[in-house]
C-alpha cells in the first residue's frame, strides 16, 4: 500500500494532501474539460474527483487514512456528469474505509485532532516552497510548522509498482499504434497537422484519456527543432519528419519518437545519419542495468556517436549535433520525477533518445524508446514501433492498404 509505505517514511506528524481544484468556469454549462488530478493525490488514492482531501495519520492500530470528498451537487452533475462522492463505492474503489463528506470545518477539526494525537509537523506537497491550495496557504501565513513531503513521494514514484506499470504499458502501446498509423499515413503534400490528427485520432480510438504532451510533428527544417509543436508546414518530397508523441492513459504517459521519410524512402545521406542514431540508441539500451546512471548512459551514447560517426558530420564529429540529454524519467509526467544522478533500480522507467540535428541540411533524426529497468538489464516497452530503416520503409509501403492515407 502506497499510503502505508509513505507513513513509514514520516517520523512524526500528519500527512495532508489536497486534490487539484476544479478548473474552468463557475458557469455549469461549461464542462471542466481541462481538469487533471494532482499527481500526488492520484498516486495515493486513485481518485479523480476535484477539491478532495486525504489525511494520513499513525495510531496504535496502525496507519489511518481519511478521504474527504465533495458532496454531490445534482445541478452541476446535470451539466457535467457524476463525480465520485462519499459512500461505499468510494471506500471500495480506494481501499479507504473512512470516507467523509467534505466540510472545511470538519476537515480542519480533524487535522487539529490528528496533530494532537500525532505531535509534529503537517506534511504536505509544496512546490518550490509554495502551494496553490487556499487552506495550505493559510497554514503558511499562520506560521504552522509545515514540511514538504514531495521529495519523499518522488522517491517512491520513481520506482513503479505493478499497477503503475500496467497503466504505462497501455499508454505506450497506444503510442506505438499511433506511430505505426503515422508511418502509414505520411506522404508528400500532407500537412503536419493532418499527421497530428491521425496520431491523436489513434490515441482516442484506442482509449487514451488525452495527449501526455503536445504532439511534435516536425518535417524538413522543423525536424531540427527539438520541441517544435506548431505543426503547420506542408510536408514535402525528400523530407524527414520527426514524430515525438505520447498518449496518456490512467494518468500515465508514453513518450516514443520515430523519424521517417515523408515519401517512404530514405536517401543515402538520411539513412547514414539515421543508422548512426539507431546504433547509439541500441548501444545505450544495451547498457541499461541496475547501478548505472542516466548521466553515464548519456556519456556513453555521446561517445559512441563521436567514435563511430566517421566523416558523416565533418570536422568536430557528430556528437556536437547531439544537443540534448539522452534520457529522462517517465511516469505520470512525460518528464517525471527523479534525479539523473541516482543509480538505476529495477522498476524505474526512462527514455533512451539520442538525436542528431544538422540545421544547415534541414536534417534532424531522433529515435526514442521507453525502457523498464529489470534485475539484469531492461525491457523495451516501445518495441512494437518500427525502428530500423528497412522496417519503416516496409510499413510505409503498405500505405492505404493498412488504414493510412494514399501516397502520391
Amino acid at each position: 500500500m502506497r499510503r502505508a509505505a509513505l507513513l513509514e517514511r514520516v517520523p512524526s506528524g500528519v500527512v495532508v494532501i489536497p486534490a487539484a481544484a476544479r478548473g474552468g468556469s463557475d458557469d455549469m454549462v461549461l464542462q471542466d474539460n481541462d481538469f487533471r488530478q494532482n499527481d500526488y493525490f492520484f498516486y495515493l488514492t486513485g481518485v479523480e474527483t476535484p477539491d478532495a482531501w486525504l489525511l494520513l495519520t499513525k495510531s496504535v492500530e496502525g496507519p489511518q487514512s481519511i478521504l474527504y470528498l465533495p458532496v454531490a451537487d445534482p445541478a452541476r452533475e446535470q451539466w457535467t456528469g457524476r463525480m465520485l462522492g462519499p459512500g461505499e463505492r468510494a471506500a471500495e474503489l480506494t481501499g479507504i474505509a473512512d470516507v467523509r463528506p467534505l466540510d472545511t470545518t470538519d476537515l480542519e477539526s480533524s487535522i487539529e485532532k490528528a496533530i494532537l494525537e500525532n505531535p509534529g509537523p503537517v506534511h504536505t506537497v509544496l512546490l518550490r516552497g509554495r502551494s496553490n491550495n487556499a487552506l495550505v496557504q493559510q497554514w503558511v501565513a499562520s506560521g504552522r510548522e509545515l514540511r514538504n513531503i514531495q521529495p519523499v513521494l518522488d522517491s517512491m514514484r520513481v520506482v513503479k509498482d505493478e499497477a503503475e506499470l500496467k497503466a504505462l504499458r497501455r499508454a505506450i502501446a497506444i503510442t506505438v499504434e499511433a506511430q505505426r498509423a503515422a508511418m502509414r499515413a505520411a506522404h508528400p503534400g500532407l500537412y503536419e497537422y493532418q499527421l497530428e490528427a491521425t496520431i491523436e485520432f489513434t490515441f482516442r480510438s484506442h482509449g487514451a484519456d488525452r495527449v501526455g504532451f503536445p504532439s511534435i510533428v516536425g518535417s524538413g527544417p522543423n525536424s531540427t527543432i527539438l520541441h517544435y509543436d506548431v505543426n503547420r508546414r506542408e510536408m514535402r518530397d525528400g523530407d524527414l519528419v520527426v514524430v515525438d508523441i505520447g498518449a496518456e492513459y490512467g494518468q500515465y504517459t508514453g513518450d516514443v519518437t520515430r523519424t521517417f521519410p515523408v515519401n517512404g524512402r530514405f536517401t543515402a545521406r538520411q539513412k547514414a545519419i539515421y543508422d548512426l542514431v539507431l546504433a547509439a540508441n541500441q548501444a545505450a539500451i544495451d547498457a541499461v542495468r541496475p547501478g548505472i546512471t542516466i548521466r553515464e548512459l548519456g556519456s556513453l551514447a555521446r561517445e559512441y556517436m563521436q567514435a563511430n560517426g566517421g566523416t558523416l558530420c565533418g570536422e568536430g564529429g557528430c556528437a556536437r549535433y547531439f544537443i540534448h540529454g539522452l534520457s529522462h524519467w517517465l511516469g505520470m509526467r512525460v518528464h517525471d520525477v527523479g534525479d539523473n544522478a541516482m543509480p538505476l533500480e529495477p522498476g524505474m522507467v526512462l527514455t533512451i533518445e539520442p538525436g542528431i540535428y544538422i540545421s544547415e541540411e534541414e536534417l534532424g533524426v531522433r529515435i526514442e524508446d521507453d525502457v523498464l529497468v529489470t534485475t539484469d538489464g531492461c525491457e523495451v516497452l516501445s518495441v512494437g514501433a518500427p525502428k530500423s530503416a528497412d522496417e519503416i520503409e516496409r510499413l510505409m509501403r503498405q500505405g492505404a492498404g493498412s488504414g493510412g492515407a494514399r501516397r502520391n
